[in-house]
């Protein structure tokens, strides 16, 4: 058998590559809807952030994520990424 290869993603909070399943993903899908992405499956654009309360403020703060969509964030979304974030921690 062959060993399969895992995927790696780019956190918007540290910008150090990681693997897929390490990250949390926030997605916008084709209809502007923003919300978070616990399967990594959901088709649309994403943003990908650490599971680490730092990462997230940091791109939080520089507005990485709202960039990487391509379109403003709601608090709403963010509140469900920290919640998200601290229940892993």
């Amino acid at each position: 058998m062959t060993e399969r290869k895992n995927p790696m993603r780019k956190c918007v909070g540290c910008n150090e590559m990681k693997d897929k399943r390490e990250l949390v993903r926030v997605v916008r899908t084709a209809d502007g809807v923003i919300s978070l992405d616990l399967t990594g499956k959901a088709a649309g654009r994403g943003a990908y952030v650490c599971k680490n309360g730092k990462c997230l403020e940091s791109a939080i703060k520089s507005r990485r994520i709202d960039r990487a969509l391509k379109c403003a964030v709601p608090a709403e979304v963010y509140g469900m990424l920290k919640e998200s974030i601290e229940s892993d921690e």
